[in-house]
């Protein structure tokens, strides 16, 4: 036997005893797609078995808290960032967000020409910053409409109602 066989022979009994070796996942890539496959399959089971929100068997609405700075009023949406709120032009300052009836963020374009019952706060300037399109079980509940109300009235933060004096 010539020496270069010598010295090749070691190297291909060494490659037909690799099959019984675990393969590293980071050289076979593989290996890894595969428990991919099954992980993602298994959470997608998991998820479609996932038993629904509570409020969602129950019927019950989402309980939104409000901040207590709040105001209570009727607007109107025209093209951004212009509305009409309580009947007085005024314009939505910049960085607003607006609360849909299931709390979700849409944006003012969405909503052209809708004329709601909502409570919003203001930033500095006076623009309307942060509005929320309420519910009719939400505008059942007492809120100030004016900043004389909001200091006449007393606000108890557990409940996250206003009550009148």
């Amino acid at each position: 036997m010539t020496p270069w066989r010598r010295l090749r022979a070691p190297l291909l009994r060494v490659r037909h005893a690799r099959a019984h070796v675990l393969h590293s996942p980071w050289i076979y890539t593989m290996n890894r797609c595969a428990s991919l496959a099954v992980s993602l399959a298994l959470a997608g089971t998991l998820a479609a078995l996932a038993p629904a929100p509570a409020s969602a068997q129950d019927g019950q609405a989402l309980q939104r808290n409000f901040p207590q700075s709040a105001l209570r009023g009727q607007i109107v949406f025209g093209a951004p960032p212009d509305i009409t709120m309580n009947g007085f032009a005024t314009r939505l300052a910049p960085g607003y967000r607006i609360h849909g009836l299931d709390n979700l963020l849409v944006t003012s374009a969405q909503l052209d020409g809708l004329a709601a019952t909502v409570d919003y706060t203001r930033d500095v300037e006076g623009h309307v910053y942060e509005v929320w399109i309420l519910t009719k079980s939400e505008i059942a509940r007492p809120w100030p409409s004016t900043l004389e109300q909001a200091a006449t009235w007393t606000f108890d933060p557990a409940t996250n109602a206003w009550s009148k004096p």
